[in-house]
């Protein structure tokens, strides 16, 4: 790991109660270099939140090593607290106190003020200042998303965590999410998020493909897409329910799954059959009207619905 890494984990274990299996098994390491936007992905389950409070120290692991900023995670979380940010995926402020009033209980917990640190939240704030005086609760999904970062930022925090932030959340303030990001980035902040949109993963410089608590693959999406070495074929058909339980009964198909309006179905490495070959099996010998196949690349999520383990 360089010396420039923002957050080295050489080991890291959590579980919840004998008998479960641990949240978080992450048994090779993993580092995040200082100013790189870093992607976990993974379903509900995954261990994402779990990671996100070990590495903000609001639980302590079980076993192993890491440190943020060169600060280990249990010896020295009182200093830790102070240089980062952490968006929980709940909207987690105090509803019946005004989008200023949580701004400001905020800013004086860190010793500092909105005026000190306003450019930081400038590009933000500057939507929710019309509302400033509402009350926390009654702002739209956008709006809290908004004012959540804003809290997050207002003590200028070196690395910035943000779990699953864009749930449920409107496309337009999805996209000006990941833009203040991007700005974010270019200062030199050190950015961890999880999400479970694939369009999002994309916009990390790396991403980790997270399931049952470990990491399966960490790499860019462009160097995890280019490495997927099968086939892969999307098909419809008029019975789309019926269509999938057929798809997984030809012999040449290794996965098959629901990929949109399509089911998508990896082919066996060795299988030499075509697109054709999958339109006339599926027309002839299980009566499918309708059918089309095609074969395409795999795109990042293809990647992830095909990972072991």
């Amino acid at each position: 790991m360089d010396i420039m890494d923002s957050i080295r984990v050489q080991r890291l274990r959590k579980g919840y109660g004998r008998g479960l299996p641990p949240a978080v098994d992450i048994t090779d390491g993993f580092s995040v270099s200082g100013g790189e936007l870093f992607g976990i992905i993974g379903p509900d389950g995954a261990g994402k939140t779990t990671l996100f409070r070990l590495l903000t120290t609001l639980i302590s692991p079980d076993e192993g090593d890491a440190t943020v900023q060169g600060l280990d995670i249990i010896k020295d979380y009182r200093k830790l607290r102070t240089i980062i940010g952490y968006m929980p995926g709940r909207f987690s402020l105090y509803p019946d106190l005004s989008v200023k009033e949580n701004l400001d209980f905020f800013a004086s917990v860190f010793g500092t003020s909105i005026e000190e640190n306003y450019h930081l939240i400038e590009d933000i704030y500057c939507r929710l200042e019309p509302f400033a005086d509402r009350k926390a609760g009654n702002l739209s999904g956008g709006m809290k998303q908004k004012l959540a970062l804003c809290c997050t930022l207002i003590h200028s925090p070196q690395v910035l965590f943000l779990d699953e932030p864009t749930t449920g959340v409107d496309p337009s303030s999805r996209r000006e999410f990941w833009e203040t990001l991007a700005r974010l980035k270019d200062t030199g902040m050190t950015i961890v998020v999880s999400t479970a949109y694939m369009d999002e993963a994309n916009r990390c410089d790396r991403v980790a493909m997270m399931k049952a608590g470990c990491f399966l693959e960490v790499d860019s999406p462009r160097n995890i897409v280019e490495g997927f070495d099968r086939r892969l074929i999307a098909v419809r058909s008029d019975d789309m329910f019926r269509l999938l339980q057929d798809l997984r009964s030809i012999e040449d198909v290794g996965k098959c799954y629901t990929f949109g309006d399509t089911h998508h179905i990896v082919l066996k490495e060795n299988a030499v059959c075509t697109p054709e070959d999958i339109s006339c099996i599926l027309s002839g010998k299980y009566g499918h009207t309708g059918v089309e196949a095609v074969e395409q690349p795999a795109t990042l999520e293809d990647c992830y619905m095909n990972l072991d383990g």
